[in-house]
């Protein structure tokens, strides 16, 4: 195995941990939906930008099922793993390419900071509309409200791991 790899691996490990104790330590509960809201989105876009595609879904998708594990919701750690992993995988492609014509980091981590509010949105929202009907939309305002933390947060700590990641 080359340095290379090593490190990846090891920027990998540590954006996981990151990812399971930002979502597992800074819980803002939510009412009449059991859930909670954690600056957690914000590590699992950055993932992506950071790690690229693949390493950023495993780190964003395995981050944050144990902080599922961890927290007691076994029942959400598969579709948690899943939804995850597929924004830091999108958000990896949106960073590393020029998604729309985008070439100035800020705004593609806005766009990642989006696409992520959108799709933990949407995809709990069905997720949870398959467990509990109707009773899903009680989650989506709560959903919204993380991704938006997490896009910000995000873009709060984008310059500052720069120096550092790149």
């Amino acid at each position: 195995m080359t340095d290379v790899k090593t490190g990846k691996l090891v920027r990998t490990a540590m954006f996981a941990a990151l990812t399971c104790i930002a979502t597992f330590i800074i819980k803002i509960p939510t009412p009449g939906t059991g859930g909670y809201i954690h600056p957690g989105d914000a590590l699992v876009i950055l993932s992506g930008i950071f790690l690229g595609p693949l390493y950023g879904a495993a780190a964003a998708g395995i981050g944050s099922a144990m902080a599922d594990l961890l927290g007691g919701y076994f029942f959400y750690a598969p579709i948690t793993l899943l939804i995850k992993g597929i924004v830091a995988l999108v958000c990896g492609q949106i960073f590393k390419y020029s998604v729309l014509n985008v070439t100035n980091a800020r705004a593609k981590c806005i766009l990642c900071g989006l696409f992520g509010m959108g799709f933990v949105t949407f995809g709990y929202f069905l997720f949870e509309l398959l467990i509990y009907g109707h009773g899903a939309i009680a989650s989506v305002p709560a959903n919204l409200i993380q991704g938006l933390s997490g896009l910000v947060i995000s873009n709060l700590l984008y310059g500052p791991l720069k120096k550092i990641f790149k």
